[in-house]
């Protein structure tokens, strides 16, 4: 199981990016999959998940802003985030879920929102 994300960079507020993560050794669409980050000096924050249905959810502070999908054919999903915030910044990872438990990529992406 192999998970590798990109896409991530330095923006200013109210800019956007798109975060990727190809998979390998498994397929996106047969589990759920997630996107997380972390905030310098806080936990862990699942922000997304995507569900075999394609269903989505959001945490609070990033509904209506951020939005993940997934590509069968790439075999890969996303994270569309729009009009960033400063405390947007984190390290993102993706993640599978399975039986209550997740299994994170060990590499993610950096993502900063400054002026």
């Amino acid at each position: 199981v192999k998970m590798q994300e990109s896409g991530g960079g330095v923006v200013q507020p109210g800019g956007s990016l798109r975060l990727s993560c190809e998979a390998s050794g498994f397929t996106v669409s047969s589990i759920t999959m997630a996107w997380a980050r972390q905030v310098p000096g806080n936990g862990l924050e699942w922000v997304s998940h995507i569900y075999t249905t394609g269903i989505t959810y959001y945490e609070d502070s990033v509904k209506g802003r951020f939005t993940m999908s997934r590509d069968n054919g790439k075999n890969a999903v996303y994270l569309q985030m729009n009009n960033l915030k400063p405390e947007d910044t984190g390290v993102y990872y993706c993640a599978t879920r399975k039986g209550g438990g997740y299994t994170m990529s060990n590499r993610g992406t950096q993502v900063t929102v400054s002026s």
